[in-house]
């Protein structure tokens, strides 16, 4: 039975994830553009924010791209580079913790901003609140992996993650089998970390794919039309005159 499960939430989970994440992101965008935003929430409250926000992205930036290069860098790279697997597992502890504590700390601050100001909170769905919790509870599981990855200091534990992530890119069978003895918090964070992809296309985080590359060319001029213009079916104002006196 522990067998089918590891094999059912690490070896086919992934896939079902990675799919819905990326055929649901197509269709939103082709169906729906104008949901593909970030929807802020400046204009309500600016208070908190831009530490909450300067915290929580700077944080998340450097664990996604320390992740993605970590896990996703054939091992042969970093054997060729010179670079031990002792060295990289004290790197990613020193690194990644201090971005997991920056953006967990940017993070509450923005959950509590939206929480704690009634008028943001109308305003807020579900889905935004939900998001934002299921974020910092996957970098809480994050950073208590850190006690846990100091007794491996000398990068055991990594390079299975490594193989792991590595064999489910390339389709690999069997490749569930490599975490199966993995610590549970380890486990946890993997799986929460599938579902957040699960669930990345109905939620505000899209805007994360949003690059405004045609920012770049985009014409000096901008056409603004005045509402009256806007609206041809809004009746003609008339301003009233004063008569002209008599010629004298």
């Amino acid at each position: 039975m522990a067998s089918y499960l590891n094999t059912l939430l690490f070896g086919i989970y992934p896939y079902i994830a990675l799919a819905v994440m990326v055929l649901g992101c197509i269709v939103r965008y082709d169906r729906e553009p104008y949901t593909w935003r970030s929807g802020s929430s400046q204009l309500l409250r600016r208070r908190q924010l831009v530490w909450g926000s300067n915290l929580f992205h700077f944080g998340v930036l450097i664990v996604f791209v320390g992740h993605l290069v970590g896990l996703l860098t054939p091992i042969w790279l970093f054997d060729a580079v010179g670079i031990g697997h002792g060295f990289k597992q004290m790197l990613a502890i020193v690194v990644g913790g201090v971005a997991g504590v920056a953006c967990l700390v940017g993070g509450a601050m923005l959950l509590h901003r939206r929480l704690g100001d009634p008028r943001i909170y109308r305003t807020s769905s579900f889905g935004d609140i939900a998001i934002l919790v299921l974020l910092l509870l996957q970098l809480t599981l994050g950073l208590a992996t850190i006690p846990i990855s100091l007794g491996h200091l000398d990068g055991g534990e990594m390079l299975k993650f490594m193989a792991w992530a590595q064999g489910i890119f390339t389709f690999q069978p069997g490749v569930a089998a490599v975490v199966a003895d993995a610590h549970w918090i380890f486990k946890a964070h993997l799986f929460l970390g599938l579902t957040i992809f699960l669930v990345f296309p109905f939620t505000r985080l899209v805007h994360m794919l949003s690059v405004p590359v045609r920012y770049l060319w985009r014409p000096g001029y901008q056409v603004v039309r005045t509402r009256l213009a806007a609206d041809r079916s809004a009746p003609r104002q008339t301003v009233p005159v004063r008569p002209r006196e008599p010629a004298e």
